[in-house]
């Protein structure tokens, strides 16, 4: 298939490799046009350069880029939460506490139900143009109930988290040390089956730092590679606990000191995963994300859809957000919701067009990329195509 007459081609690649391993820096092509066959991308440069194919799309002037990887969201869970955020909006400061009522209803539910929302969200991003995204556990809490989670999640995605350790449950409030103990003993053997990352809300409200670090170092034990949520409601050891682990990425960030910063810029590849519609949805402060950017961090941007502190599944709202409240360029924040997720989910196959990347595509209705911003909350994603087919 070739897409041509693309008034600007965003591919995050170099234009003159043959191949490209993986994302490069933000590079979009004016003019362009894009060649994917047997679900890869084989060809990208300027129009009237353009090889013949079987099937042929006309953009019509409008922007092409790679799909959205939404690295951070939390898509297993039943029940809702608009009273707590109505109760937010009117003064009540956000804690993590209310977890717990996602956690109770989510037990409640069946697996069918489960199902059906986790569709109805996968949807929702698809249709916004996220092609690649994670999904963590956490609002099981018990053995049975997060192994359930992630054997969902693996049904939609190959980015799937065991996040046991994101609250302690209720029925071990007198007991943290024992829930730390089954995260990383049965609980972890029940589910490590079914995941790729293991997580840990390293919080005050949640664990602390060796908590943390026990679950991590079980969940390496077991094959899973570390991710850390990090320094969300307030200064605190997440970060650094996310360096010390090597861990894909440290996720929230919105508090952070100079040692935070210098920890992540010379990290071995620790992305700073900011998530924007978190304080859009809670009010807290934004991350100082040109702070992290001048001291050379890798920073991805995702939606963290959750039904409690962010409740939306819209990375370009994220994208448009990072740009007017964090002060992100426009090309800075939409590298970030591609290349930057990939690299927060160490993925070499998305977030960019080179060839030999996946054909994970999306088409705006729009000349270029900075619409994203500068039409906030208007349905731009004129087209989507994963694995060069067309879905969205």
């Amino acid at each position: 298939m070739l897409i041509t007459n693309i008034g600007e081609l965003v591919t995050n690649a170099p234009r003159d490799a043959v191949s490209v391993a993986s994302p490069g820096p933000f590079d979009a092509i004016a003019d362009a046009a894009v060649v994917m066959d047997a679900g890869l991308v084989v060809w990208t440069g300027p129009a009237s350069q353009a090889p013949a194919a079987d099937e042929l799309v006309d953009a019509g002037g409008r922007a092409v880029l790679p799909g959205f990887v939404d690295s951070h969201a939390h898509l297993v869970f039943a029940g809702e939460r608009g009273d707590e955020f109505a109760a937010r909006m009117a003064g009540l400061p956000y804690s993590a506490g209310g977890i717990r009522s996602t956690v109770a209803a989510t037990r409640a539910a069946s697996d069918a139900e489960l199902r059906a929302n986790l569709a109805k969200l996968g949807r929702e991003m698809l249709t916004q143009g996220t092609t690649t995204f994670e999904c963590k556990s956490g609002y099981g809490l018990t053995v049975p109930d997060e192994a359930r989670s992630l054997a969902l999640a693996a049904e939609v995605t190959a980015e799937v988290t065991y996040l046991g350790a994101h609250v302690v449950p209720p029925e071990f409030d007198d007991a943290a040390a024992g829930y730390v103990d089954l995260v990383c003993g049965d609980m972890l053997a029940a589910c490590a089956q079914y995941a790729r990352w293991v997580d840990v809300f390293c919080e005050r409200g949640a664990f602390g730092p060796d908590e943390a670090r026990a679950v991590l170092r079980a969940g390496e034990s077991a094959g899973l590679q570390a991710r850390v949520h990090a320094n969300q409601l307030g200064p605190g050891p997440g970060v650094q606990v996310a360096v010390e682990a090597e861990a894909a990425s440290a996720d929230h960030c919105t508090f952070l000191s100079d040692a935070d910063v210098d920890a992540l810029a010379s990290s071995g590849g620790t992305v700073a995963t900011l998530l924007p519609a978190v304080e859009f949805s809670t009010r807290q402060p934004y991350p100082e994300a040109r702070r992290l950017l001048a001291a050379g961090v890798t920073v991805a941007i995702a939606s963290d859809c959750n039904p409690g502190s962010s409740f939306t599944s819209s990375m370009p709202l994220c994208v448009a957000l990072a740009v007017r409240e964090m002060r992100m360029t426009t090309t800075e924040a939409v590298w970030a919701a591609t290349a930057g997720g990939a690299h927060a989910l160490r993925r070499s196959d998305v977030g960019h067009l080179g060839v030999g990347a996946r054909a994970d595509v999306i088409m705006l209705d729009a000349p270029s990329h900075s619409y994203l911003a500068y039409r906030p909350g208007v349905p731009l994603i004129a087209a989507v195509w994963r694995d060069g087919v067309q879905v969205a």
